[in-house]
């Protein structure tokens, strides 16, 4: 099982001149093959995303405008992430519960994804995630 120490930053490439900068995500700044990219905006302040774990998808979060905060929680320790640079994505392997809340206006949380979507793979009961992490 990967714990809270697992999730890390992941510093995307980026190239800049007097047009200003373009950051490139290639497969070998992803450590998975992505099958699903998915974006979240025009969050409430007051909302929070995420509220669960997978079994088999990993992911990499990043702030493409704007900031919010991603809790990661591995059922023993918790760490609270700000993201707020589009160079930099956050690591999360499987088994990881994340929340994301704190966007800011104008905030865009983009999401590549090692699987495409698929319901039964999600733990949305945070319970159950821990009982799964017992069992």
């Amino acid at each position: 099982m990967y714990t809270i120490n697992n999730v890390e930053i992941i510093d995307i490439p980026k190239v800049h001149d007097e047009r200003g900068f373009l950051a490139v995500v290639e497969k070998d700044v992803i450590p998975f093959g992505i099958e699903r990219v998915y974006y979240l905006y025009d969050v409430p302040t007051e909302s929070s995303r995420g509220g669960h774990a997978h079994i088999e998808q990993q992911s990499v979060i990043i702030a493409l405008s704007g900031s919010f905060e991603v809790i990661v929680d591995d059922g023993n320790s918790k760490k609270y992430i700000m993201l707020n640079k589009p160079n930099q994505g956050l690591f999360i392997p499987t088994h990881i519960w994340r929340e994301i809340e704190n966007f800011s206006s104008g905030a865009v949380c983009l999401v590549l994804a090692s699987t495409t979507y698929n319901e039964g793979e999600y733990i949305r009961d945070y319970t159950e995630f821990k009982a799964q992490l017992l069992g």
